[in-house]
């Protein structure tokens, strides 16, 4: 095979500070919108992005040449100062690490509808 192929997916939830409800309704479409697009400056897919007050769920689809933890690292520094800046909430910050689970392809959709309906659960 003269090239790589390759589908991963992964479903990433992380947290606010000390799980406090930080993440206030009023930005948190724009806060989602803008992890999307730091997630694409990254080279990687954003399929879903959502969450509630106090966390994110991220479906991302990675290349073979990514680091999980590098994009992660990015992803949360860059939010966190959007927050900072934007909203002006020096204070924010999230939970050291995350959690990543691995999606089957026949499963994204799934993901996808359970990361957009994160109100509900």
């Amino acid at each position: 095979m003269s090239s790589t192929h390759l589908s991963l997916h992964c479903h990433v939830i992380f947290g606010a500070k000390h799980q406090r409800p930080l993440i206030a309704q009023e930005w948190r479409s724009r806060f989602h919108a803008y992890i999307g697009g730091a997630i694409r400056t990254l080279d990687v897919v954003p399929e879903a992005v959502g969450g509630v007050a106090d966390h994110v769920h991220l479906l991302i689809g990675i290349r073979a040449t990514h680091r999980l933890a590098d994009v992660m690292r990015d992803v949360k520094r860059t939010s966190s100062a959007w927050v900072h800046d934007t909203i002006g909430d020096k204070e924010f910050q999230w939970q050291d690490g995350y959690g990543a689970f691995s999606v089957s392809a026949s499963l994204i959709e799934k993901v996808k509808n359970y990361i957009a309906n994160q109100e509900e659960h």
